[in-house]
C-alpha cells in the first residue's frame, strides 16, 4: 500500500515510521524542511497523567509509554529523559508564599508551590531531534522524503488517489493531511473542519551542565495585568527552553515566514532574568515563535476525512503534539492498513464531529493571510 503524508512535522514523521514499520510504501511530502514549525520549536515536555479525566487520557498514556519504548528500541539520540516537575509563582506574590523545596537554580523572586510531576510521570525529548529521528527510522524501513508544495489532490470516483505538486502528480492509495495549523489549506480540496493556530514565543539558552532535569510551570502577573504562564525545560543537550508569551497573530501561508511579535522576545527575556540568575547570564541561542494547531473544541482531528475515501487527517493536537504523536501515529497506521484502530479509541477525535463547521469562513475569521 502506498501512503502519501503531507507534512514533515512530528505527527507526519511518526505516522511515516509506524506505517513503514508495517511494510507500507510511504512518501512524506514537506513544503519547507522537516520540523520547521512547532515540531522544532516547542518544549518537548511529556506527561503521563495530565490529560486524565479528558478524552485525551488513553492517547496520552499510550504515547507516554511509547516514547520510552521508542527511545529504547531505536536508540534515538533525541534527549529522552525523565524529569521532576514543579509549579510556582513569580513576582510579588512569591514573597507572600511559604518556601518549599524546589530547584536550586531559581531566583528569590520565584516561590515553589509544590511538585506536580515525578520521574515516573513526566519526561522530555528534544522535539526537533525526535521529529527528525522518526523520519530517519522511517527511512531505514523504506520511507522517502520529498520536498515540495502540494497543489491539490487527485480524485477518481469519490476516491482520493494522489497528490498534485508543481509539474508532477504522485499516486497513492491513501493521503494523510498532517500539516499542523496549515492543514486548513487542505480545506480547498477536502471537507475538513477548521484548524486554527495559537502563536507562542520561546527562547533557548546555552546553560551547559548547570541545570538538572527539573521542569518549572510558573504563573506571573505582569505590570500590565496580564497573567503569563512561563515554562522552563532544561534539556539533556545543555540547553534550556523557556516559553510563556502567546498571541493570536495571523498565520502566514509559508511556515518559513513565521517571526516573533514585536516586543514579545524582549518581554520574555526580561522575565527569564527575574526567574533565574543562570538564565540571566546564559547566552541566547534562539529567539523564536511557532503556531500550535488547535480545533474548535480543543480536541485533535484524527481519522478518515468524511466524504473522501482514501483521505485521512491528523492534526489539532495543540500543546500536546510532541507527547501524543506516537499513539496518534500507531492508531493511524492501524486505521489505514487494517481499517480500524485497535490500540486507541479514535472516536472522540473523528473529524466528522466538526464537519458541519465552515472551514473557509473560520480561516478568514481567524486571520489566515498570504
Amino acid at each position: 500500500m502506498r501512503v502519501l503524508i503531507l507534512g514533515g512535522g512530528v505527527i507526519g514523521t511518526s505516522i511515516a515510521y509506524h506505517l513503514a514499520a508495517r511494510g507500507a510504501d510511504v512518501l512524506v511530502l514537506e513544503r519547507s524542511t522537516v520540523a520547521c514549525a512547532a515540531s522544532g520549536k516547542s518544549g518537548g515536555f511529556l506527561a503521563l497523567d495530565w490529560c486524565d479525566g479528558t478524552p485525551l487520557m488513553t492517547l496520552a498514556r499510550r504515547s507516554f509509554a511509547l516514547h520510552a519504548q521508542l527511545a529504547n528500541s531505536l536508540g534515538g539520540d533525541w534527549g529522552y529523559r525523565r524529569m521532576t516537575t514543579y509549579a510556582g509563582v513569580v513576582g510579588e506574590s512569591a514573597a507572600r508564599m511559604p518556601r518549599r523545596a524546589g530547584p536550586g537554580w531559581i531566583s528569590s523572586e520565584v516561590a515553589i508551590s509544590g511538585q506536580i510531576g515525578s520521574t515516573g510521570t513526566t519526561a522530555q525529548v528534544h522535539p526537533a531531534a525526535f521529529t527528525k529521528g522518526m523520519l530517519r527510522a522511517a527511512e531505514a524501513r523504506g520511507a522517502n522524503l520529498r520536498l515540495g508544495e502540494a497543489k491539490g489532490l487527485l480524485c477518481r470516483g469519490g476516491n482520493v488517489i494522489g497528490v498534485q505538486i508543481e509539474g508532477e502528480t504522485l499516486d497513492g492509495d491513501a493521503v494523510v493531511i498532517a500539516m499542523g495549523p496549515w492543514s486548513v489549506l487542505a480545506a480547498r480540496w477536502l471537507p475538513l473542519p477548521p484548524v486554527f493556530g495559537l502563536k507562542g514565543h520561546s527562547l533557548v539558552f546555552e546553560t551547559g551542565a548547570t541545570l538538572p532535569p527539573e521542569a518549572l510551570f510558573l504563573e506571573y502577573a505582569d505590570p500590565a495585568g496580564f497573567l503569563l504562564s512561563p515554562e522552563i525545560f532544561p534539556r539533556a543537550d545543555g540547553t534550556t527552553y523557556v516559553c510563556g508569551v502567546s498571541s493570536e497573530s495571523p498565520i502566514p501561508i509559508d511556515p518559513d515566514h513565521v517571526a516573533p511579535d514585536e516586543g514579545a522576545i524582549d518581554r520574555l527575556k526580561a522575565l527569564c532574568d527575574r526567574m533565574s540568575p543562570v538564565l540571566a547570564r546564559a547566552p541566547v541561542l534562539a529567539s523564536q515563535a511557532c503556531y500550535r494547531p488547535v480545533t474548535a473544541d480543543g480536541l485533535p482531528l484524527i481519522g478518515a476525512v468524511p466524504g473522501a475515501r482514501g483521505a485521512y487527517v491528523a492534526t489539532g493536537h495543540s500543546v500536546w503534539g510532541i507527547l501524543n504523536a506516537p499513539a496518534t501515529a500507531e492508531a493511524m497506521a492501524e486505521l489505514i492498513l487494517d481499517g480500524a484502530a485497535s490500540t486507541v479509541d479514535l472516536s472522540p477525535f473523528d473529524p466528522a464531529r466538526l464537519a458541519a463547521l465552515d472551514p473557509e469562513r473560520a480561516a478568514v475569521t481567524r486571520g489566515l493571510r498570504s
